[in-house]
């Protein structure tokens, strides 16, 4: 197994959206890039804590290869928005990429050049790509939030 770290935006749809490629064993909402040890949901969300929400996506490499969750992630979100994904806005709302070795890096490097090479809007990617520092997972209640809600509201789906 081999875990990627990304954030796009607010984290519940990106979890949902990554544990449902084939090849992916678990994904796991959480905070990551801050200052502040074990951060709470609350103090994260004031923008203060330097923490961004993310996922931590586990997967086989043999099933499904890291270059393929990078296309994954620049679809489901928007590379050129600084510190803003649709109606949500700051830091914590950050596009990055937190790389586990050097060659997760390399390929992520080279997967934002290709994506910025193809841009034909003008507009810049301004997604991060660094270390991956320590991970804070979230809250019980933010774990699979998006498969929860469906189920208390339609009555279907994992509570």
């Amino acid at each position: 197994m081999a875990r990627a770290t990304f954030a796009a935006g607010c984290f519940w749809g990106p979890e949902e959206i990554f544990s449902k490629v084939e090849g992916v064993a678990g994904a796991a909402v959480g905070y990551i890039g801050g200052h502040v040890e074990n951060p709470t949901y609350e103090q994260v969300c004031t923008g203060r804590t330097g923490h961004a929400e993310a996922v931590q996506v586990d997967f086989d490499p043999g099933t499904v290869s890291y270059e393929e969750l990078l296309e994954v992630f620049w679809d489901i979100h928007d590379p050129t928005s600084l510190n803003r994904q649709g109606p949500d806005a700051g830091p914590q709302y950050r596009s990055a990429i937190f790389t586990h070795d050097a060659g997760q890096r390399a390929a992520a490097e080279a997967s934002r050049e290709a994506r910025r090479a193809a841009r034909r809007d003008g507009r810049a990617i301004v997604t991060e790509i660094v270390d991956a520092p320590t991970f804070w997972r979230a809250e019980d209640y933010h774990q699979r939030f998006m498969e929860k809600r469906r189920s208390r509201f339609f009555g279907f789906g994992a509570a």
